[in-house]
């Protein structure tokens, strides 16, 4: 049989035109041929993943857009969107750079800015990355969204955005993964463990929703004069669910496509995360079944994505088993972590802070505890490491970077166009126009 396939695989790509010199079509040695079919695997199972993570916006998207107000329907939608185009440039033109051009000190990079180790006479390979990459800035930018949903303004919004694509999340960036392409951090010096980032996206996203949410402040009538919390609930959870099951499905993307290589490794990444996510979810309906007296449906749809978040450190280098502990800690704990935001009065309307900070410092943590290769008291140290890096870095940063944008041009609406809806006052529109007009019709 391997003489079959070795002998089928230099007729296929001796058949679609695999050149051995400048003059004449020859067919390649076995080996070549072999390492020309995995070559071309990688990019293709890279640029697929690709468009997986690339989907995930649309899951962000819905998920906001279900657990927030039906006014400011088309002013989360113009955000998903626009926080992708903005950020694509943006790292086009700094982040990739500074994560993962060539650095001598291990902090960021100093090459690589506009795309400019890509040359139509050399090795493609920096467009198959760039592209997985830029998904994930991507990712780290729109976590922001949802915690500071429904009292924004749109222009702040874009200039955050920006930032965090082009300077904070790729700085950290390049101290955990630089050396995947032609930089080389500090912190995955140290031996720091996350795979496919649990801290470097998600707890960044998470960190910098802090940061904007105590900058912007609480929505109107979140929170009563006496203390007590005013639930203020989404429009659609159907959204939110239909988001939920898209981003599940991409994650199948995150995880699995950060090895880059079409191989049978990602098959243990593609269980871990299935795992996780299922034991999130059950976790979390628990929990909340037992805390409130009913499965709630909010909760029991974020412990799924805690679970996601959980894992996506140690997908690569925890047993299914313990993916499983992994993601039931982290559906517990993000019902925990939402109610105690609530009571400290950080309004958080989609759960972010909870879902990507809190549940992406465990996921890197637990990395570390189940490691199968075995933990020591080093190892834990270096993920604590890096789990602190990441808060003293992102928090300060984007609080600073919120405070200048809301003492310039202004971060957040007035109360009037809070109350009137930010898809009427940011936009000029309305997203559901039949329905307010029949239902101001049935008043008349």
């Amino acid at each position: 049989m391997k003489i079959i396939y070795l002998t089928m695989t230099t007729i296929l790509m001796t058949a679609v035109g695999v050149w051995a010199g400048d003059d004449a079509p020859t067919a390649l040695s076995n080996k070549e041929a072999i390492d020309l079919v995995q070559t071309h695997a990688n990019y293709l199972w890279t640029l697929v993943a690709a468009c997986l993570v690339f989907f995930m916006q649309a899951g962000f998207a819905l998920v906001e857009a279900g657990f927030t107000r039906a006014k400011n329907l088309i002013n989360i939608m113009m955000k998903n969107l626009m926080d992708f185009s903005m950020g694509s440039i943006a790292y086009w033109a700094i982040g990739f750079g500074l994560m993962f051009g060539a650095s001598a000190s291990g902090w960021f990079g100093t090459t690589g800015f506009f795309l400019s180790d890509y040359a139509p006479d050399g090795d493609p390979w920096v467009l198959a990355f760039w592209m997985f990459q830029v998904v994930f800035a991507a990712t780290a930018a729109t976590i922001v969204s949802g915690a500071m949903a429904e009292r924004t303004r749109f222009v702040g919004y874009l200039i955050y955005s920006v930032m965090i694509s082009a300077f904070i999340y790729p700085v950290f960036g390049s101290w955990a993964w630089g050396g995947l392409f032609n930089g080389g951090g500090w912190l995955e010096n140290l031996g720091f463990i996350d795979f496919a980032g649990s801290t470097v996206v998600h707890s960044t996203g998470g960190w910098a929703a802090l940061a904007g949410a105590l900058v912007l402040g609480p929505r109107l009538g979140k929170y009563a004069k006496d203390g007590s919390i005013r639930p203020i609930l989404g429009h659609n959870i159907g959204f939110a669910a239909l988001g939920v099951f898209i981003l599940w499905l991409g994650w199948f993307g995150f995880n699995p496509g950060s090895t880059t290589t079409a191989d049978k490794s990602i098959a243990l990444i593609f269980v871990n995360t299935n795992l996780a996510a299922a034991a999130g979810a059950i976790a979390a309906m628990v929990v909340s079944w037992i805390k409130f007296g009913k499965p709630e449906v909010g909760m029991t749809l974020n412990g799924t994505l805690a679970g996601l978040v959980g894992i996506t450190a140690g997908c690569a280098n925890v047993a299914p088993g313990s993916a499983i502990v992994i993601g039931l800690v982290a559906g517990a704990l993000v019902v925990f972590s939402v109610m105690a935001f609530d009571k400290i009065k950080v309004d958080d309307p989609v759960g972010a802070i909870s879902v990507h900070g809190v549940c992406g410092a465990w996921g890197t943590l637990a990395a570390g505890l189940f490691n199968m290769g075995g933990t020591t008291g080093k190892i834990i140290g270096v993920q604590l490491l890096g789990i602190g890096a990441d808060f003293l870095w992102v928090f300060p940063t984007a609080f600073i970077m919120f405070k200048l944008i809301d003492k310039t041009i202004g971060l957040r609406v007035t109360p009037e166009d809070e109350i009137t809806g930010l898809d009427v006052t940011e936009h000029g529109g309305t997203a559901y126009p039949d329905f307010e007009v029949s239902s101001a019709y049935s008043q008349s």
